[in-house]
């Protein structure tokens, strides 16, 4: 007997009763076939040397280096005069303080831990201690006899984060200036052209000394077009086009050096969870320049409110009763879901398009806990209850109330007495009946990897790698979970969210160099999509002209105003019929009725031309109908509302080597009936 993850593989997002009739799979999202496997992405920490004592060798001896895909190296700064990579010797602003400092991270860099620090033999991959022959020391040459030993394992390296993220604006905002951050960081960390530090007495770095270790860049700007990121920021009305022109800009760059160097480079970026912050980036555009996009789907609810609601960090689904307030200028709450159906196929409440590949979609897995104290149990552990503040600092975590890391919560965290499981949320929390903490274990993280795999993610990002402990325990979990397949799917919550509006979640983030405050995104403006074919659309009404309609000369689609009285040549979902009454023309129209679970899609696939470009039109009538189909990318139109039917049109352009195209329409989420009427695909 197929498993329901099977079915759902099988049927790409439907599942098929008894008798064959197709019905809405409430436990998938993104509409993209299931998939079993995925990629193993993880950060490691440029500081993690120092307190923490956690040296790339233990990505060796630990096990972790040969289960990964890819290993992200982070972070490198942005220069606040030239507005190109740089290497210095100037320490961040360490939090807890540096939250309050706008200027926390300018001009701050590390060189001595990139590449002039030597590390004696206990410490070296090789277990060879540097010495003054060598061209660098340092991680940079940590990471190079890693991929000796690991010559499967891409690494790259990361710009920006949490508190460097202040010039990304302005390094964007221009070509010229585009072009001269990108040509700066190629130069510096794939050609390998270091200026000299000779801080412990050898002169390490020069011209090529770092060649050949980085396989590519990790872009990690928190955030365009918004200020919910580190106090000082700079941003501008027109990061969100900015953003797509630099990702856009690194992927020339890197296609060029490839040419020059024989080899393929990647790209990678860290994408925000919060819809306010997504709804700033054009998500159908961006995914072209991307080999992967690693979802910050953590750091949701934390300690910023001070005084609670406690919550969990990740809520794999949005409780409908939660008490959080809702991410403005909408009505939805945090959570992994919500942020996966933003990215994927969009989100009308926040003006976002959706389009990014599902497939390029890893889910962010946190190694770390977000906390409170002096909470009372209340009637469910903990959970959604005040608190008298942040918990307490630790230590290896930098002394920063509200956040620790797994290894210095053990005996909580690892404590069947003091773990919770959220049915309603799908997540795990932790209650020790003073102090409570949202993160993961074994059962969260298998979870979001169902979910992943039942929704045709791309894999799971795991931040950071120093939080573990010796025996890497949730990283373990982690890709043993996302290398193998769903046995069953998460299934959301059904009901209606009452988040009261009138809560305003607070703006203070206590996070550490590259927490995310996701759950305090207010955007600075509305986001606008340029136009493009997979932006939102201009809606204009057009009333019906006549009771009849001519058929469009050429038109591919078969039965396209549903006239033969049946659903014949579309492949549709239980929720969809055909009815007499209303129609555009003639005697028939598809009536579709979305449901908490489904958007009541109907879809027809037919032949089509590479590299042409086609026109699909139909008559709508209803709120948040959506037209679409498949091509260089996924394209559609949508129309907030109507009083009658109203013509929707887009142009969909196929690959140089695409001969299928499919088309659909759909609702929304909970939203009422629509209908629609002859459709038309014309080249």
């Amino acid at each position: 007997m197929a498993t329901t993850a099977a079915v759902i593989a099988a049927t790409g997002g439907v599942v098929l009763t008894a008798s064959g009739t197709a019905q809405a799979s409430a436990n998938n999202t993104t509409g993209a076939a299931a998939t079993s496997g995925g990629i193993n992405v993880a950060y490691f920490d440029q500081w993690s040397i120092y307190q923490n004592a956690f040296y790339v060798k233990n990505l060796d001896t630990e096990g972790i280096a040969g289960k990964l895909n890819y290993l992200i190296y982070d972070f490198e700064n942005i220069n606040p005069t030239s507005l190109n990579c740089f290497e210095a010797e100037k320490a961040t602003d360490p939090d807890p303080a540096g939250e309050n400092d706008p200027d926390a991270g300018d001009g701050a860099e590390d060189m001595d831990a990139d590449y002039g620090k030597p590390f004696p033999a206990s410490e070296a991959v090789n277990g060879v201690a540097d010495g003054s022959s060598q061209a660098i020391a340092g991680n940079f040459n940590q990471l190079r006899e890693l991929k000796a030993k690991y010559p499967n394992l891409k690494i790259l390296l990361s710009i920006g984060g949490w508190t460097y993220s202040k010039y990304f604006s302005p390094a964007a905002a221009t070509a010229a200036s585009r072009t001269s951050l990108v040509n700066s960081c190629i130069n510096m960390f794939i050609d390998g052209n270091l200026p000299t530090d000779s801080d412990y007495g050898t002169s390490y770095g020069g011209t090529g000394s770092a060649a050949g270790i980085f396989d590519g860049f990790d872009i990690d700007w928190e955030y365009p077009g918004s200020t919910a990121g580190h106090l000082g920021n700079i941003t501008s009305p027109n990061d969100t086009a900015d953003y797509t022109a630099l990702l856009a800009a690194f992927r020339t760059g890197l296609n060029a050096a490839g040419t020059a160097n024989g080899k393929t480079y990647y790209l990678s970026a860290a994408l925000p969870a919060g819809q306010s912050n997504i709804s700033e980036i054009q998500t159908s555009q961006i995914g072209q320049y991307l080999t992967f996009g690693d979802l910050m789907s953590y750091d949701m609810y934390g300690a910023w409110n001070a005084t609670g609601p406690t919550d969990e960090q990740d809520p794999l689904y949005a409780n409908p009763n939660s008490p959080e307030a809702p991410d403005a200028p909408g009505n939805e709450t945090f959570s992994i879901d919500n942020s996966v159906r933003a990215w994927t196929v969009g989100d009308p409440e926040y003006s976002i398009a959706g389009g990014f590949p599902a497939s390029k979609l890893t889910l962010g897995v946190p190694f770390y806990y977000r906390g409170w104290t002096g909470v009372p149990a209340g009637s469910n552990h903990g959970l959604y209850q005040t608190a008298t503040g942040p918990s307490a600092g630790q230590t290896d975590s930098g002394d920063v109330p509200g956040i620790a890391m797994y290894k210095e919560l053990l005996g909580t965290v690892n404590n069947a007495a003091d773990t919770y499981w959220d049915p309603i949320t799908d997540s795990a929390y932790f209650y020790d009946g003073t102090n409570f903490y949202g993160g993961e274990d074994a059962e969260s993280i298998q979870t979001q990897a169902n979910y992943a795999h039942c929704n045709g993610l791309g894999g799971f990002m795991m931040f950071s790698l120093y939080d573990l402990d010796p025996g890497a325990t949730l990283f373990n979990d982690a890709t043993a979970d996302i290398d193998g397949s769903a046995s069953s799917c998460p299934t959301p919550p059904t009901g209606t969210a009452t988040a009261t509006p009138s809560k305003t979640a607070t703006a203070t983030a206590t996070a550490t160099a590259t927490a995310t405050a996701t759950a305090t995104a207010t955007p600075s403006k509305t986001a606008t999509a340029t136009a493009t074919a997979t932006a939102t659309p201009t809606k204009t009404a057009t009333a019906t002209p006549t009771a009849t309609t001519t058929p469009t000369p050429g038109n591919l689609l078969a039965n396209p105003g549903f006239e033969t009285g049946s659903l014949s040549s579309w492949t549709c979902l239980a929720d969809d019929k055909v009815v007499t009454t209303p129609v555009h023309s003639g005697s028939y129209s598809l009536n579709g009725t979305p449901s908490n679970s489904d958007t009541a899609q109907c879809s027809q696939t037919v032949t089509v031309q590479p590299n042409t470009t086609y026109t699909l039109t139909a008559w709508v009538d209803g709120s948040y109908v959506y037209i679409g189909g498949n091509g260089t990318t996924s394209a559609s139109t949508w129309t907030p509302g109507t009083t009658g039917f109203q013509s929707l049109s887009v142009s969909i352009t196929t690959t140089s080597t695409q001969t299928t195209m499919t088309v659909f329409v759909h609702g929304w989420y909970a939203q009422p009936t629509f209908y629609a009427d002859d459709f038309s695909l014309v080249a």
